[in-house]
């Protein structure tokens, strides 16, 4: 079974993980009504996406493909 020689240092096991930090999320400003929402999705306070009505207002956005 392997097993390590040495101990890992606190720096050296830092640096392994310095690429598990979380990024930040995306977000764009929707051109119907100005409410921030991400990238690429319907706008889940009108129902727009690109320039068109996609979900009547008050509906679940859950059920909506695109």
């Amino acid at each position: 079974m392997a097993v390590p020689k040495r101990k890992t240092s606190p720096s050296r096991r830092g640096m392994r993980r310095s690429h598990e930090a979380l990024t930040h999320e995306a977000h764009a400003e929707c051109p119907n009504c100005g409410e921030l929402k991400r990238p690429h999705n319907v706008c889940g306070h009108c129902g727009h996406y690109d320039g068109r009505e996609v979900v009547p207002v008050g509906k679940a956005l859950k059920a909506v493909r695109i």
